[in-house]
C-alpha cells in the first residue's frame, strides 16, 4: 500500500488540490444562496429556482469534493507520516479542516431549514456567517505554503 501511495503521491496530492478547491467554492457559494433565499422569501418563483441551486450545490459539489479532500488528504498523511511529527503548521492545518467540516455539516442544517421554510435565520446572519470559510482557507493556505511553526 505504502508503495502504491508513494508511487502516485503527487497525483493523489493534486487530486486533493482539486477537490479542496471545489469545496471550498461550494463554501463560499453556499452561504451567499442563502443570503438571497431569506432576503426574497416573498418571491415564490424565485425561491424555488434557489432551493434547487442549494441542494445540486450541496449534494453534487460540495460533499463530493468535501468526502474527495479527506480521502486524499487522509492517503498523503498515510504515505508521509512524519509530516505530524515536524511541526505545528500541520497540526493548525488539520484543525481548520475539522472546522470546515463542522461548517459543512451546519450548512446542511441550514440547507434543511431553508428547504423546509422554517429557517428563522436573517440574510445579514448569513452575510457574516459567509466569511468563516474564508478564514478558515486562509489560515489553511498560509500553513501550507509559509508553515510558520
Amino acid at each position: 500500500m505504502l508503495d502504491f501511495l508513494n508511487e502516485w503521491y503527487l497525483w493523489i496530492k493534486m487530486v486533493h488540490y482539486l477537490a479542496f478547491v471545489s469545496w471550498m467554492a461550494g463554501m463560499f457559494y453556499l452561504p451567499r444562496l442563502f443570503v438571497y433565499h431569506t432576503e426574497h422569501k416573498d418571491n415564490k418563483g424565485f425561491v424555488e429556482v434557489v432551493k434547487i441551486q442549494e441542494k445540486k450545490l450541496y449534494f453534487y459539489i460540495q460533499t463530493p469534493a468535501m468526502i474527495a479532500t479527506a480521502i486524499t488528504g487522509s492517503l498523503m498523511m498515510i504515505a508521509n507520516k512524519d509530516v505530524l511529527m515536524v511541526g505545528g503548521y500541520m497540526h493548525a492545518k488539520l484543525t481548520c479542516a475539522l472546522l470546515l467540516i463542522i461548517y459543512h455539516f451546519q450548512n446542511y442544517y441550514y440547507y434543511r431549514q431553508l428547504q423546509n421554510d422554517t429557517c428563522k435565520k436573517s440574510g445579514k446572519f448569513f452575510r457574516a456567517y459567509n466569511e468563516i470559510p474564508t478564514i478558515l482557507f486562509i489560515v489553511i493556505a498560509i500553513m501550507m505554503v509559509v508553515r510558520p511553526f
